[in-house]
């Protein structure tokens, strides 16, 4: 029996990561990719004799050929969160490359038991992304294990469910790093979302890795909890401020959060970078319009987003071969001007 080809195969033989293969075979729009690394990819693809529009025509029989994407926060959160919109961008264009449609819906915390189970069958999706996975979701392991299909859109420790996340607590340390070799000893940090979300609980590990770098004592008093929206990092900018021994400088987890922060730095008449540093998190477009513009930690939203439809339909029908499969993808550095330095290219 001949050996079927797989991505996996491609990029080994190419020598770059699956995500790679993915966006070269499917021409995803807005990518990056050296012209060297693409002729790579597609040469690999023609000695293996890869044929990827036939792989995606053999899974459709009995599919209903669309996806949910799932996002575990109220209705308010998930529209004040101007992160989403790019990794959906990247999730559709890539499940449009397979025939398929994206349904999208926000799912609060204190939904029934069995909201992913009703979404599964009521609205007869073949599987679903589920974008900010809490560490307290029972119900998600439990129809994992019952065999639907599903793809974190970031990580569940523990938990052997497929998923794809990027750095958060390296891209965290890093943000803390670049902080602390500006001078500042005094450090505070917001948090993108309550610390029960995975992601918000890496972030606050990154920036406690850091400070131990240098030997510097984690402060709790330091530590305020965002809630994905403007108006949360707001009230937690103003509450550290309020401290009889503020910080210096703020790593804050969430470009979204940081929106409400600078606006309230700046009502109360204090100046950034020079009287409070700030460094944030996820390089969102709209942070290009603020003032001063923030140094942040790029995340590859659209990657992310491509990234997960691509693994969740290769699952669902059968084109991948490792169920338990996790990707993570790189953040870097931005520096511009809310921290008070800036290199010549503007990344490290």
């Amino acid at each position: 029996m001949t050996k079927r080809i797989t991505s996996k195969d491609i990029a080994e033989l190419a020598g770059v990561s699956r995500t790679t293969v993915s966006f070269v075979l499917n021409n995803a729009p807005g990518m990056r990719i050296p012209e060297e690394t693409r002729q790579r990819v597609l040469e690999a693809a023609r000695q293996l004799n890869y044929h990827p529009n036939a792989a995606a025509r053999s899974m459709v029989r009995g599919r209903t050929m669309v996806i949910g994407l799932v996002l575990c926060q109220y209705p308010e959160q998930v529209f004040a969160d101007h992160f989403l919109p790019q990794a959906l961008h990247g999730l559709a264009q890539s499940a449009a490359t397979y025939g398929y449609r994206v349904m999208f819906e926000p799912i609060p915390p204190e939904a029934r038991h069995d909201a992913y189970a009703r979404l599964i069958r009521e609205r007869h999706v073949d599987g679903i992304v589920v974008s900010g996975p809490r560490s307290d979701d029972e119900e998600l392991m439990r129809i994992h294990t019952e065999g639907a299909a599903v793809v974190l859109m970031g990580q569940l420790p523990g938990a052997k469910i497929p998923s794809v996340d990027v750095d958060n607590v390296g891209g965290a340390a890093l943000a803390t790093r670049h902080l602390l070799k500006l001078g500042h000893r005094r450090i505070g940090l917001i948090t993108n979302a309550p610390i029960v979300y995975t992601a918000s609980a890496d972030r606050l590990a990154g920036y406690r890795r850091a400070l131990q770098e240098v030997g510097i004592a984690y402060d709790e008093t330091l530590v305020r909890y965002g809630d994905f929206s403007p108006h949360g990092g707001e009230a937690a900018i103003l509450d550290l401020l309020s401290s009889s021994n503020p910080p210096s400088a703020v790593f804050i987890a969430s470009d979204t959060v940081a929106l409400g922060a600078v606006q309230a730095i700046q009502r109360k008449g204090l100046q950034i970078p020079k009287d409070i540093a700030i460094v944030s998190f996820d390089d969102i477009p709209l942070i290009n319009f603020v003032q001063p513009p923030l140094t942040t930690v790029r995340l590859p939203a659209y990657e992310l987003g491509w990234s997960a439809a691509d693994l969740l339909i290769r699952l669902i029908g059968g084109l991948e071969e490792n169920p338990n499969l996790g990707l993570i993808l790189e953040t870097e550095l931005v520096i511009r001007e809310s921290c008070g330095a800036r290199n010549e290219n503007g990344t490290h």
